[in-house]
């Protein structure tokens, strides 16, 4: 399973900061941020656990920064369906 967060992390110091607090308090996970394009994406991945989103948002938002959870969106045949 994959859940993908929109963030306001900016800087190297803010996502290393973070990384650092995350793989702390969720060692169980594969984490990784993407600050390239806009969204300035925090990726969450785990092979055996659901992921609850919401210990995730909390841990984040205690730092000071924006998240929420980026939808997926599914186009099929040219119509957009969010799941």
């Amino acid at each position: 399973m994959v859940e993908v967060f929109r963030t306001s992390v900016q800087s190297v110091e803010e996502e290393t900061l973070l990384l650092d607090k995350l793989q702390k308090e969720f060692s169980y996970y594969k984490i990784n941020f993407d600050l390239e394009g806009c969204d300035n994406i925090l990726r969450i991945e785990s092979i055996d656990n659901i992921i609850d989103p919401n210990p995730t948002i909390k841990l984040v938002r205690y730092y000071g920064f924006d998240i929420e959870v980026l939808e997926d969106v599914v186009v099929k045949d040219k119509t957009v369906v969010e799941s």
